[in-house]
């Protein structure tokens, strides 16, 4: 089939027959997109972070779906999308002074707010919560699918839960062929993980999840400290990205922070199963392939490495890995112990 066309995937009995949408060849690929989102169905979607799960956040029964559909906890919250700053007060029950200031710097871009939910919005998109959390991509694609279906729409990433999040179009169907509506093909992500999360109910603001915006850039916005989350529990979740084993390949997850401990692992773990990723200018005299270490692409990465039944994958984590929070952050949670495993 044509790399253009729209391409309906066989499916076994009972499952969805999930479609290919490529918009840069089809113009009628984002209008049938959102003829299925407002008729209830799930769509995935490009946006500049990794690909969203999609759903129009006012239909209880598709939310429902979409944590069905990626076998998610009910208490994970998603993240609703919209068009324009303006739209956030579909959403939210009221939107502060920080509210605005943060849209006029970094909308449309890889940043979600936290504020008070409002009441039209279904609890079940924020896992029972009274927050919602938003934030207006940046891709023209998934811009204009909001804007087409006519309302903002709830989207996770488009995976199964626990798995890396998905950077193509490949990687979704990897995962959910069968099972969803649609894929709208937009190519590549440009950063390929997920958004900054901030808490603006909280004095002063919260990270609640880093990502590509930093606190630092945060603060300068609104001329008050900005903080990242240290880990301590918490009654409930207002993120996505906080409670659950997530980014994780099938593979072993190895942090390594020096040479020496470089050279430990290499000596226990089984060369012909394992990979390592590393900076093209790690300081280490390695003989041995290298795989590149790079955000955009990490998850990408990970789906190879179980494509290729590899076993163990040796992250080396340099200091100039070690000073990105978000690049951190997904390969702590990558490495975590698989609940199973922790005594």
């Amino acid at each position: 089939m044509g790399a253009g066309s729209t391409a309906h995937r066989a499916a076994p009995d009972g499952a969805v027959k999930t479609l290919l949408l490529n918009p840069a060849t089809d113009p009628e690929a984002l209008p049938r997109a959102a003829e299925l989102l407002r008729s209830g169905e799930l769509v995935a979607f490009p946006t500049e972070t990794v690909y969203g799960l999609g759903g129009c956040v006012f239909n209880a029964e598709a939310i429902a779906r979409i944590f069905a559909v990626k076998g998610r906890p009910a208490d994970n919250p998603l993240i609703v999308h919209i068009a324009a700053p303006e739209q956030a007060a579909q959403v939210a029950a009221e939107l502060p002074p920080t509210y605005w200031l943060l849209a006029e710097h970094f909308f449309p871009g890889p940043l979600t707010v936290v504020l008070r939910r409002h009441p039209a919005v279904p609890p079940i998109v924020s896992g029972g919560l009274d927050t919602v959390a938003l934030r207006m991509p940046r891709h023209p694609i998934a811009l204009e699918l909001i804007r087409l279906t006519g309302e903002p729409l709830a989207a996770p990433s488009a995976n199964r839960s626990g798995r890396p999040s998905p950077t193509c179009a490949a990687h979704v169907l990897e995962d959910l062929d069968g099972a969803i509506a649609a894929v709208v093909d937009g190519g590549a992500c440009e950063i390929g993980l997920e958004s900054t999360v901030v808490n603006l109910l909280s004095s002063p603001p919260v990270i609640l999840r880093p990502g590509a915006i930093t606190a630092e850039q945060l603060a300068r916005v609104l001329g008050e400290p900005v903080t990242y989350w240290q880990g301590e529990e918490l009654a409930a979740t207002p993120s996505p990205g906080m409670k659950y084993r997530h980014y994780a390949p099938n593979a072993r997850v190895l942090l390594v922070f020096s040479w020496e401990e470089l050279q430990h692992v290499l000596r226990t773990e089984p060369l012909t199963s394992s990979i390592v990723l590393a900076p093209e200018a790690a300081p280490f005299p390695l003989k041995l392939p290298l795989r590149p270490l790079r955000a955009e692409t990490l998850y990408a990465e990970f789906r190879a490495a179980d494509r290729a039944g590899i076993r163990s994958i040796v992250v080396v984590c340099t200091p100039e890995v070690q000073r990105n929070a978000a690049l951190m952050d997904r390969l702590r949670k990558a490495a975590a112990a698989r609940p199973e495993e922790q005594p």
